[in-house]
């Protein structure tokens, strides 16, 4: 197997996500020593092996030769600097999971103050986005499909969480308003 362009992009990426992994599972402990209760543990493995499967797709079916669209590999990394503010302005409570810390405010720094989930916007834009960048359309609509799918269910549990509507992972009833502890 010869190494090419794609490869180079793809080790990365692997090597960003395992750093924000890092970061996510120190938030984690310390969120949760602090009284934080996780939402939707159950879909958190799809996350994983949804950005797993996307790196290898990328890695094992773009051809090696194959020259990126250098104009949306551009717009891919002019993503990341928005990447690292939405973890720098959730700071200690950047994480993976959907953790909610009882009654603590929502953060509202960052792109925080104009959007709700701006994380999910931008994972919407790049799963797709990569793929495209080396021509492997079909790729980014399958991961993209599936990715916009598993977000929706996300959402929808990280919503019902910070409105304290969800019981938590121990089974006993939510109590009064809840905050954002989760990316």
């Amino acid at each position: 197997m010869s190494v090419g362009p794609v490869h180079l992009v793809v080790l990365l990426v692997a090597l960003q996500r395992l750093w924000e992994l890092r970061i996510a599972a120190r938030n984690t402990s310390r969120l949760r020593a602090l009284g934080a209760i996780e939402h939707g543990a159950r879909h958190y493995p799809l996350f994983i092996l949804l950005h797993g499967g996307w790196l290898l797709a990328l890695a094992l079916l773009v051809p090696a030769g194959r020259a990126p669209d250098w104009w949306l590999l551009g717009l891919w990394a002019a993503l990341q600097p928005l990447r690292l503010w939405i973890v720098a302005s959730l700071g200690g409570r950047w994480t993976t999971r959907i953790l909610v810390l009882p009654d603590a405010p929502l953060v509202r720094r960052g792109p925080y103050r104009w959007l709700r989930h701006p994380n999910y916007l931008l994972v919407l834009a790049e799963i797709p986005l990569l793929p495209l960048a080396f021509g492997a359309w079909e790729l980014a609509l399958a991961f993209g499909l599936a990715n916009l799918l598993l977000l929706a269910w996300r959402r929808r549990v990280e919503e019902r969480a910070l409105r304290g509507q969800l019981p938590s992972a121990d089974g006993k009833e939510p109590g009064g308003p809840s905050r954002r502890a989760a990316g």
